[in-house]
């Protein structure tokens, strides 16, 4: 941590070039790329603003460090190079003189490889991130943006964090897209392409990528739209926000997560909007105004709504609805009304939340690829939670309907190497032959078991029960699970260890699960398969490269 926090004779330290106006307010000419913030989760937070010739650039709230830092975080200044900026902070000024602008974030020199670093899963450089946001696949660039607060390992200051990948692995970390402004901070959302410039905000040969948004205040939520004529790397917020403001209709304040697509044979725009008990249906010629439709109660939060194939035959489609928990209604739709047929029913369980799918993937690819917040902790670390490994959404046909299933996207494939495998153990075998993984930091494991004078087995991981399978009352981790041949007895997970969390994919992505990596330091059994008897059919082990090399 030295190297982290002390500031060498090549950075700009405050005093070298800012003048003090008074004690709560100092004038930077920026010349580097970042500000450096001290942070202690110590201190109570403050409030502190910037401003850019007597207007407000940026506001937020911060915990800085009088002391010791605990950490630090940063603040992408770079659109601001050449221009002198106030910043006025009403918490314990102490701080104020430890913030410094570089080149470099503090710490980057061990920047993901810090030991409780996710290694192939997403996380931000600094601070907490929740729900993504305005997944849209534009260009050969997949974007995620996210619920973010750069400034705290904590959650506050809700902005729209921006990252891109070509594959869905490898991702590099934007600045952020949108920031809180005088209508509030910004909640979820999504976002589109609008290629026929419905809209207006396009220009030729540049078609706007719009994302609509929920702005929070302690008042009510709102919905706006902002648009980008480059990529989604600078945005403008719409001058006539918000959108819609359905409070007094609702008579509720929780109207929020605006999910936008395009419906092509009604040729119009779709919004599905979590308001107060459900989801509603919102349509739209350009963006901008925006109809009420109809509405389905049972829903919370991060609503999401799109159309697939069933068992692949494009001829029989079906409707998904779901929200924030993921459990999901299967339905038709007409572009303005969703008639529920069956549900709610579940596919995925565990930190999963506030899962979103990704609009403009090409036709010729035509999956439908979800994202979601894995509410996992990184303890000690100056970022906080991550998302999940993407996954496609296949409907298939089961003895109890057609339902939902999910696998890793066919990308992540690059990322494991099986080193191992073997066929027909019996526990104990599979055990042994397992201690030489003992210590590693992130693996994958596929494996099918099958129970026979048992009526409950599982597989562990230093004594935290990643797989715990009760054929008596078909509970599998504490959900009810019943495999798709009634009669059987086996069962077979994929399961991803990463170094805070572990994702486990059943019988093909038929159910999931996620939790939080917890293993018990004082348990010596490792890798354990238990329960009476029981054959292990087939194990295979897998090493797994890091997605920030």
């Amino acid at each position: 941590m030295k190297s982290i926090l002390k500031i060498t004779t090549i950075q700009f330290i405050l005093c070298c070039f800012c003048s003090l106006l008074y004690a709560q307010e100092l004038s930077i000419k920026i010349t580097k790329k970042y500000l450096n913030f001290p942070i202690s989760q110590r201190e109570n937070r403050g409030n502190m603003q910037f401003t850019v010739n007597g207007q407000q650039e940026r506001y937020f709230k911060i915990r800085l460090a009088k002391d010791q830092p605990q950490y630090w975080v940063f603040s992408d200044v770079s659109a601001l190079k050449g221009k002198t900026i106030k910043i006025s902070y009403d918490g314990d000024v102490a701080g104020l003189s430890k913030i410094y602008q570089d080149d470099k974030i503090a710490g980057q020199d061990s920047l993901y490889q810090e030991y409780n670093r996710p290694q192939f899963h997403f996380t931000s450089r600094r601070g907490w991130i929740n729900d993504p946001n305005g997944l849209v696949f534009y260009e050969g660039e997949y974007h995620l943006f996210y619920q973010h607060n750069p400034y705290e390992r904590e959650w506050e200051n809700m902005s729209w964090g921006h990252a891109v990948s070509k594959d869905l692995v490898h991702w590099d970390e934007l600045p952020v897209a949108l920031s809180p402004d005088k209508l509030g901070t910004m909640f979820s959302g999504s976002a589109v392409i609008d290629y026929d410039n419905t809209s207006g905000f396009g220009k030729p040969g540049k078609p706007a990528m719009v994302a609509a948004y929920t702005v929070d205040n302690p008042d009510r939520e709102i919905q706006c739209i902002a648009y980008s004529l480059d990529k989604g790397r600078t945005w403008t917020k719409y001058s006539k926000n918000p959108v819609i403001d359905s409070k007094e209709k609702w008579n509720s304040r929780d109207t929020r997560d605006p999910r936008v697509f395009w419906y092509k044979p009604g040729k119009h725009w779709v919004m599905v909007l979590n308001e107060r008990d459900g989801h509603s249906i919102y349509t739209s010629a350009d963006l901008k105004e925006w109809k009420y439709e109809s509405h389905t109660a049972g829903f919370w939060e991060c609503p999401d709504l799109f159309e697939l194939p069933v068992d692949g035959d494009n001829g029989k489609t079906k409707w998904v609805m779901y929200g924030a928990s993921n459990t999901y209604m299967i339905g038709s739709f007409d572009g303005k009304v969703f008639k529920p047929e069956s549900g709610k029913h579940y596919f995925s369980a565990g930190t999963i939340y506030a899962a979103q799918t990704y609009n403009n993937i090409p036709e010729n690819d035509g999956r439908r690829i979800q994202i979601g917040w894995g509410r996992v902790a990184q303890p000690g670390m100056p970022f906080n939670n991550m998302m999940l490994l993407p996954t496609e959404l296949i409907l298939r046909s089961t003895k109890n309907g057609v339902r939902l299933f999910s696998e890793p996207v066919k990308e992540t494939a690059q990322l494991f190497e099986r080193t191992q495998q073997w066929s027909n153990l019996k526990s104990g075998e599979a055990n042994e032959k397992l201690k030489a993984f003992y210590d590693a930091d992130r693996l994958r494991i596929k494996t099918t078991f099958k129970l026979s004078h048992a009526t409950e087995a599982g597989f562990n991981l230093f004594a935290q029960r990643m797989v715990g399978y009760d054929m008596n009352f078909n509970m599998l981790n504490g959900m009810f699970y019943s495999p798709e041949d009634m009669t059987s007895m086996e069962i077979s997970a994929d399961i991803y260890i990463d170094k805070t969390s572990i994702e486990v994919f059943i019988d093909g992505g038929a159910y999931s699960y996620s939790m939080e990596r917890k293993p018990d330091r004082n348990n010596k059994e490792g890798f354990h398969f238990w329960g009476n008897n029981i054959d292990i059919k087939n194990l295979e082990v897998f090493t797994v490269k890091s997605i920030w090399k």
